[in-house]
């Protein structure tokens, strides 16, 4: 079967606790409220809080492994701080980036999706129960101390958002400061999702990127419930019927495999290596005729599986049978 195939931090410092706090007191003064628009448009409360998120102290250089046992635990995955720092702690840059905070959450069996670079965003996945992890600068973007948090919610009544943070769970901050903060990280902001479960307002070609990436990690089997609800979310998504039909062969189900390459030939008749897998799953079904006529329509599409397709068309059906 075939297969279609962060943003960098600079070397900086970690913030420590003590340098977190003496920052926060310098920025609390210069920052102004981000804008939001109206709870009711964006369909969430105007308050929330995820009361059950566990909570790890975060020591000095370790915001990273501990955020993220935080959000691992809180998604069903048993892991301590202590199994992370290994897999996440850089010495040279004394703290974590975002690549092996994604990376790591793949090898745990879990779905890292990146949110838009936006305070709503981050409100509406907090809405849906989904703590998620924030990157802040917490001084000045010429001498950087970056950190880590988890958010657990927000009251916009209050302008506060929740964080567990530092040694303090549920933590409220004001949202203008807050944001004076994250927003020097470009705002960045991920969940770490079981398979299957996507976060709000997540775009098709996020969430599509990011089932890619963690189905090269852990194998499309593992990843099919997530194609399967790409595919519910975004019915029109080409690539996403052709990564369920991946998954679903993986899984043994030829039969929805056959479906799933039909639909993605259907919402995109150029995508060659769609017609590819649908002709060769037809063939293992034992369907000659309808195998050949999208093995043809593959090898008359130009690009890279083009060859692929004539010669499983040349292996498959003889020239002298057809």
């Amino acid at each position: 079967m075939t297969r279609q195939s962060a943003w960098h931090t600079p070397n900086a410092r970690f913030a420590g606790v003590l340098l977190c706090v003496l920052s926060l007191v310098f920025l609390a003064g210069c920052a102004g409220m981000p804008r939001i628009s109206n709870p009711e448009r964006l369909g969430i409360p105007l308050k929330a809080s995820i009361a059950d998120v566990p909570f790890y102290g975060q020591r000095d250089y370790q915001c990273g492994p501990a955020a993220l046992a935080m959000v691992l635990n809180d998604s069903g995955v048993e892991i301590g701080v202590d199994a992370l720092i290994p897999q996440l702690f850089l010495p040279n840059r004394q703290g974590s980036v975002q690549p092996e905070m994604l990376a790591t959450v793949r090898r745990q069996g879990r779905v890292p999706f990146v949110l838009d670079a936006d305070i709503e965003s981050l409100l509406v996945t907090l809405a849906a129960d989904h703590p998620v992890v924030v990157m802040q600068n917490l001084s000045l973007p010429i001498a950087p101390l970056w950190h880590y948090a988890v958010a657990t919610g927000y009251d916009l009544d209050e302008e506060t958002i929740r964080l567990h943070t530092g040694f303090t769970p549920h933590q409220d901050m004001a949202l203008s400061t807050f944001d004076a903060t994250w927003a020097r990280s470009e705002r960045w902001a991920m969940v770490a999702l079981p398979p299957g479960e996507m976060p709000p307002g997540i775009s098709a070609d996020a969430a599509l990127t990011a089932i890619g990436d963690a189905e090269r990690v852990q194998g499309a089997e593992a990843l099919r419930p997530s194609w399967e609800a790409l595919t519910q979310r975004f019915p029109g998504l080409a690539m996403g019927w052709f990564g369920l039909g991946n998954a679903r062969y993986a899984s043994g189900d030829q039969a929805a495999a056959v479906e799933a390459f039909r639909f993605a030939t259907l919402h995109d008749p150029e995508l060659a290596a769609a017609w590819l897998n649908l002709g060769l799953t037809l063939h293992a079904e034992g369907q000659a005729q309808d195998a050949r006529a999208a093995l043809e329509q593959a090898a008359r599409l130009p690009g890279k599986w083009q060859d692929t397709a004539n010669a499983k068309l040349d292996a498959l059906f003889p020239k002298e049978a057809r």
